[in-house]
């Protein structure tokens, strides 16, 4: 396993390089390094206008680098303050109905009937269909009572009384009657 030389030997033609220490190393690689180190850009630089800039240019008027609106602001309110752009509101959308209106509405839901028919049935609603059932007839009640408007039941038990009332007059004794 004879390896090649690789040059004849003769006269040694030039001495080799010194060998660096390591001290000598990381000097240099220091240097380098902080060589190489990026700094960023100069504070300020977008306010300041860069002559190299304007004269690469065609137009003769100077672009501000700088970002945001133009418009000026006024710093007091005066009398004419431009008027906003009103979004239209939901509630205008719908016609708004009288109590008497909507009541009558209410009372004619077909939806409510054949719901109510069912419940006197004995079926058991839905939750969804019960809930609307509920919002529906607490509804009706409200506007009952914003009417003025009583349940004819109340009436009926009245009328039954004084009907009593008159048979125990016309017959003169009250034990007959009952």
């Amino acid at each position: 396993m004879n390896q090649p030389s690789k040059a004849p030997r003769g006269k040694a033609a030039t001495p080799k390089t010194k060998k660096k220490s390591r001290v000598e190393l990381d000097q240099e690689a220091r240097e380098r390094k902080r060589l190489k180190k990026r700094r960023g850009l100069a504070s300020g630089s977008r306010t300041q206008v860069e002559s190299g800039k304007q004269k690469n240019s065609a137009s003769g008027e100077a672009k501000d680098p700088r970002i945001g609106s133009k418009t000026p602001v006024p710093l007091l309110v005066e009398g004419k303050a431009k008027a906003k752009p009103q979004t239209k509101p939901k509630a205008a959308s719908k016609p708004r109905l009288t109590p008497e209106e909507e009541l009558a509405k209410l009372e004619n839901d077909e939806r409510l009937d054949a719901l109510l028919d069912r419940i006197d049935d004995g079926e058991t609603l839905s939750a969804e269909d019960q809930a609307y059932v509920d919002q529906t007839l607490d509804r009706i009640d409200a506007l009952m009572e914003q009417l003025g408007i009583e349940l004819g039941d109340d009436d009926d038990e009245e009328e039954e009384k004084q009907e009593d009332i008159l048979k125990l007059l016309k017959s003169g004794n009250p034990k007959d009657v009952f």
